[in-house]
């Protein structure tokens, strides 16, 4: 009986620590629970395309946060809304971050405007000493500008030189109304071509790069417009100049610096257009070429042009050193020879527009590479920078890069009196 009734008093004292036990072990699981729960929510948050909006709160916010800074900081960009890092020749992606993401382009809106202006000088509709007439609209815009007066005359290079270099407003203007009569009607041409381009974040209000609602563009592509404008080459006898001058020799000379910095600081940086405006912060659209090998990058809103210039360089840098190209075949090498009975010089000479290569790793292997080419129908007058076929780079059977063929000088048609001469020696030579 003594023993039964101390059993009982045993019992009896024990249950409370038992209880705090199991109450601590609940509180364990329940606290487990609702940790797992948050973490879910802020996983489907950040990854979220749709929301920016945070749902959590006190030490929730803090964890958050540190997840989000984590993930910008990736080693290469610490600043900016979104960024792109691309080879030239080829398009391919070697770093983005928000890349498609639509942002206020500021005045790197004016590669588009450049790239309209490239194509009527190559056209012909310009020359580089044409004079251009100043109207009362681009002598009133605002922004950037080298202060031109209503009805002041101005050469098409000068005026080249200061949207190039100084990224001016009303230089812009001037060629925007000279090559569609209204900025609006320019406007409607860069649209026209942004289609061409397969640019789908991209929307142009302005020629000019202001804020403007719906003027919007995305990292992907300004980058593929960059793409497109370094094509014409005379562009880099603009964008790499630092310094120059306007109105030499007059009381009205006018100083222009180079907006981009990195021209001056990074090794092979020969372009290409920066932008701030409030809305859209600090952005730049940079190429630099080393050895065979062409990036373009692009960062939309940066805190700072210091940052700017510092987050482009990190990315330039990373670009150089994590990747190179092979090059199959150089630009302007001869790759085929073809007679065309019909010309003046009778056989052609057909060379690659650029380099035939493909972009690898650093310290990976090089591959093994063959080509094979296609040639148009070939009609006379053909100028260097025609395009007559195209050479495909392959792996075994696996295309890896195509690049378009042209001749290597210009060859006109053969005057009747050449193709006579030219019968009478086949007739002669018992060849026909």
């Amino acid at each position: 009986m003594r023993k039964i009734c101390f059993l009982i008093l045993c019992i009896l004292f024990l249950i409370p620590f038992i209880t705090v036990n199991a109450e601590n072990n609940l509180t364990t699981n329940e606290t487990t629970t609702t940790s797992e729960v948050t973490t879910t929510k802020e996983n489907t948050t950040t990854n979220s395309d749709t929301s920016n909006e945070s749902t959590c709160t006190g030490e929730e916010c803090t964890d958050a946060s540190k997840n989000s800074e984590e993930k910008e900081n990736d080693g290469i960009l610490t600043d900016g809304k979104s960024a792109i890092l691309i080879e030239g020749s080829t398009g391919e992606v070697l770093y983005e971050k928000n890349a498609h993401d639509r942002y206020a382009p500021a005045s790197m809106t004016k590669i588009m405007s450049m790239i309209l202006i490239m194509e009527e000088i190559e056209k012909g509709n310009l020359k580089w000493n044409d004079t251009l007439v100043a109207s009362t609209n681009a002598a009133s815009m605002g922004g950037s500008q080298i202060f031109l007066q209503a009805n002041e005359k101005m050469s098409v290079k000068d005026l080249f030189k200061a949207v190039a270099i100084g990224s001016a407003n009303d230089a812009t203007i001037v060629f925007a109304e000279k090559i569609a009569g209204t900025e609006d009607k320019f406007v409607e041409k860069m649209n026209k071509k942004a289609k061409e381009l397969g640019l789908k974040d991209t929307n142009f209000k302005n020629a000019v790069g202001l804020d403007e609602a719906n003027h919007y563009s995305s990292a992907y592509d300004m980058a593929l417009m960059a793409q497109e404008l370094v094509k014409h080459e005379k562009i880099f006898e603009y964008t790499t100049i630092y310094e120059d001058y306007l109105r030499q020799d007059t009381d009205n000379k006018f100083w222009l610096v180079n907006t981009n910095k990195l021209i001056k600081t990074y090794e092979g940086a020969d372009g290409l257009k920066t932008g701030y405006t409030k809305e859209a912060g600090y952005c730049l659209t940079a190429t630099a070429k080393k050895d065979s090998m062409r990036i373009i990058g692009v960062i939309m809103g940066a805190e700072t042009s210091k940052s700017r210039n510092e987050q482009m360089t990190n990315l330039l840098d990373f670009g150089f050193n994590s990747y190179k190209m092979q090059v199959e075949v150089e630009k302007g090498e001869v790759v085929s020879r073809k007679k065309l009975n019909k010309a003046q010089d009778e056989v052609i000479e057909i060379t690659p527009i650029n380099d035939a290569s493909v972009l690898i790793k650093t310290g990976e292997d090089e591959k093994n590479l063959n080509y094979e080419m296609k040639l148009d129908k070939i009609k006379l007058p053909i100028k260097k920078g025609d395009k007559i076929g195209v050479l495909k780079l392959k792996e075994g059977n696996k295309v890896l890069n195509e690049t378009a063929l042209t001749v290597n000088k210009t060859i006109k048609k053969a005057n009747i009196l050449e193709l006579y001469k030219r019968s009478i020696k086949t007739i002669l030579s018992g060849n026909i």
